[in-house]
């Protein structure tokens, strides 16, 4: 048995993408053979973590029989054969996209998002929509119309939200690979609570053409994987200029092209790193302990750690649950049963219609914050809560550009704790609004952040953040790759709990 052979047998699931990537050329193993491994590895798990709202079986095959057939003709690119899954956020032409919502919960888009039309493109075998919170609101993946995710970790605890599914899918051996959103740490802290890899590139980095709009100025599509290595191949692989969106960003950059070629991030120069003072304020004991072993084993591979001030840190929630609200009431009124969305069956006149179908089509959490937007933006309370908001983000944003000028990346926790337990939070809005408090200021500036796993608070994996200046994503990857050079918190697997 060679080994490939044996890797399918026992290790399939956890390899990384470049593993993978030398069986399929090697002609030891095929995208068909492959893909059918996820897929019943999917099957064999979806009743217990619901991971999935659409598992596409036939069109997974069908684009991995034309992936080996590339591979045969020595076309293959990086990602070519290999499986990946996708928020059921971005548009897929043929394959329904329902936010997680009632609302759009038979929505079959006539197009495709750029940003899944780029990984489709470089020959990657999609196997399915992953759950989410609906319309990405929320942090525990409880919000779902399809139901919660649980966490492959410990089945009783959520993944985080809002790409929980896709966090637990990779997490689970699901698949090596996932895209999710971030509006305000929709993929850095599920990616904390299941043990992987979460990036979520600089605002314009990667297209929003195609992907349905929560929040307009804060949304963001990124990427899980269970190493950064992976997740840089498969970002690489989204991201670029799209004139399908205003937002996105026109700049490229070499290393973007060496990632694209399959040349992973190299380990960087020593950096300056600094700790926010304001983000350990509260802290749970057993996460600092958890960053403090991740700080001195950054300064034992040469990277010096000080600290710095984000002083208008505090004020990030509020700010954010307005403008996001605001946005939110903005881009969601279109789905109002004649439009986009469902439609209520006996609706007497056109109010009736109305509010009968945003009433049964939207969630309790979706209502609110449509609310709380419009209330915001209603006369009399625009400038005392929205223009406020505004302001409170350009200091924010400030004080990153502050910190910036004296180093390289900011070092920080991506949540509070670990994982929370399943209706733990669900009746107090606030207090699961505040597993946010890490991550909302980084998504009102704009910044890249990624997490990764430090360690284990309560046998709960737990990620550490790093945040980066716009549009540096290769300091993140560069120091990510050299951080797990020198840990394996990224080898560890969920199987036990999963399979017991």
């Amino acid at each position: 048995m060679n080994e490939y052979a044996e890797l399918l047998n026992h290790e399939l699931s956890r390899a990384d993408v470049r593993t993978l990537a030398a069986a399929l050329r090697a002609g030891d193993l095929s995208s068909f053979e492959l893909t059918q491994h996820f897929l019943k590895r999917i099957e064999q798990q979806q009743s217990r973590l619901n991971t999935f709202i659409t598992i596409d079986v036939e069109g997974a095959l069908a684009a991995a029989k034309s992936a080996d057939i590339k591979i045969r003709n020595g076309e293959a690119q990086p990602l070519t054969g290999i499986p990946w899954v996708c928020k059921d956020v971005f548009c897929t032409s043929g394959l329904r996209t329902t936010c997680g919502s009632r609302m759009l919960s038979g929505f079959v888009a006539p197009y495709e998002s750029t940003a899944t039309s780029r990984i489709r493109a470089s020959g990657a075998v999609m196997l399915g929509k992953t759950n989410m919170d609906e319309f990405a609101m929320g942090s525990s993946n409880e919000n779902s119309f399809f139901g919660p995710v649980a966490n492959p970790w410990d089945l009783s605890r959520v993944p985080g939200g809002s790409s929980g599914g896709s966090a637990a899918a990779v997490a689970a051996g699901q698949a090596p690979l996932a895209t999710g959103t971030d509006t305000g740490g929709s993929i850095r802290q599920p990616a904390s609570f299941c043990g992987v890899v979460g990036l979520k590139p600089t605002y314009g980095r990667v297209s929003r053409y195609g992907m349905i709009a929560f929040a307009s100025s804060l949304d963001q599509g990124g990427v899980f994987a269970r190493s950064v290595e992976d997740c840089s191949t498969l970002f690489a692989t989204m991201a670029g200029f799209d004139p399908l969106d205003s937002t996105s960003a026109a700049r490229e950059d070499d290393w973007l092209d060496a990632l694209r070629n399959g040349v992973p991030p190299s380990s960087p120069s020593p950096l300056r790193l600094g700790m926010p003072r304001q983000y350990f304020n509260g802290l749970r004991g057993d996460a600092e302990e958890c960053l403090e072993a991740a700080r001195k084993t950054l300064e034992s591979l040469g990277h010096t750690v000080t600290e710095v001030d984000l002083p208008h840190s505090r004020p990030a929630i509020p700010a954010y649950y307005v403008i996001s609200g605001a946005e939110a009431s903005a881009n969601l009124s279109r789905f109002d049963g004649v439009r986009y969305g469902r439609r209520a069956e006996d609706a007497v006149d056109l109010r009736t219609l109305y509010v009968q179908s945003r009433t049964d089509g939207f969630g309790t959490e979706v209502k609110r914050r449509i609310l709380t937007g419009t209330y915001a933006l209603s006369v009399g309370y625009y400038e005392a809560y929205y223009q406020k908001a505004q302001r409170i983000r350009r200091l924010i944003q400030q004080d990153f550009l502050t910190a910036f000028a004296d180093v390289d990346v900011l070092l920080a926790p991506t949540t509070p704790g670990p994982a929370f337990r399943r209706e733990e939070l669900t009746h107090d809005p606030v207090a699961m609004y505040q597993q946010d408090i890490y991550t909302t200021p980084v998504s009102l500036a704009g910044l890249p952040a990624m997490t990764l796993p430090c360690g284990f608070i309560e046998g709960l994996p737990y990620g550490m953040q790093l945040i980066a200046p716009h549009f540096r994503e290769d300091l993140l990857l560069s120091l990510g790759v050299h951080f797990q050079q020198s840990t394996d918190w990224h080898r560890q697997t969920a199987d036990a709990a999963v399979l017991s």
